[in-house]
């Protein structure tokens, strides 16, 4: 039996208000993402006859996005972004699994202190300098590691993964040793199939955090054909210099194609796929945030 709730008044009138700022809110969120496509694909008089702001062009052109997957400077720098995005998201759920599973055990030695000196680093770092001389140290510098591992594990996402794990039901643990389950075979066969939400949630962070990811590549690498799309997003809003060699691989585009139309093609192909993936993991993005950051 269905129970119908009847709205007075007042209650319809609070969520038209609250629809009506939260549509306003999400269009406001949306527009400079419309507005940076609209003028990636506006030919360039068009633009300068409406004063650099037009909202619905009359013509289309995708001249400035043939124009920089025509190069081997974006298609190059999205291979490398797409890789590291991929092998660091594996690499970063493996070693927080890894590290957040066995604290998560109350009887495991020393658990306290080591978490203790785990979220130290939440609180003070060892600085760039020491971080960039590890690095080099380490052979790292001018490889496509140096964008994964000096941020292998997050401290939030560990503590957070670990809060996943003490929720979980302890006698579906015991049930697996019971029947002879080692450690590594319940963490495999029977916590991380229960973990999907949390995983998905962490993933969703690092893939996130390693697309946008720029300092680091800026930090150890000198190698052009290594850099990521942010590292070359970056370059052409600063100096122009590689617009411009995106360009000369089309000199007939040059008068139609300014510095700043390159930027927002560029700018759209460094944030669709983001866009596209976030949809279908916002539901194990949603749930993964309610139970891994709560407790009991």
């Amino acid at each position: 039996m269905s129970l119908q709730v009847h709205k007075t008044t007042s209650d319809r009138a609070a969520d038209a208000i609250i629809y009506t700022v939260l549509t306003l809110f999400g269009l406001a969120t949306l527009f400079p993402v419309y507005y940076v496509f609209i003028m990636s694909i506006t030919p360039y008089s068009e633009v300068m006859r409406n004063g650099g702001f037009v909202l619905v062009p009359r013509s289309v052109t995708w001249d400035a996005f043939r124009a920089i997957f025509g190069s081997p400077v974006v298609p190059q720098a999205l291979r490398i972004t797409i890789t590291v995005t991929i092998l660091g998201t594996a690499c970063n759920l493996v070693v927080t699994t890894l590290l957040a599973y066995p604290l998560s055990k109350k009887f495991i030695p020393g658990r306290s202190v080591i978490l203790l000196g785990i979220v130290f680093t939440m609180l003070f770092s060892g600085g760039l300098i020491p971080l960039y001389l590890v690095v080099r140290a380490t052979g790292l510098l001018d490889t496509i590691w140096a964008l994964i591992i000096p941020g292998l594990v997050s401290t939030f996402n560990m503590l957070v993964m670990k809060t996943y794990f003490e929720n979980l039901p302890a006698e579906i643990e015991e049930a697996a040793r019971v029947d002879g389950c080692g450690e590594l075979q319940t963490l495999l066969r029977i916590v991380l199939p229960l973990s999907m939400p949390i995983m998905a949630t962490l993933g969703l962070f690092y893939a996130v955090g390693h697309w946008n990811n720029y300092f680091s590549g800026i930090m150890y690498l000198s190698d052009k054909s290594l850099y990521p799309i942010q590292v070359v997003l970056r370059n052409m809003i600063q100096t122009q210099s590689i617009s411009q060699d995106l360009l000369i691989q089309n000199p007939l585009l040059l008068q139609q194609l300014p510095p700043e139309t390159m930027k927002m093609a560029t700018v759209v192909v460094a944030v669709l796929p983001i866009l596209v993936i976030y949809p279908f993991v916002q539901k194990y993005f949603i749930k993964g945030m309610l139970i891994g950051s709560i407790k009991g």
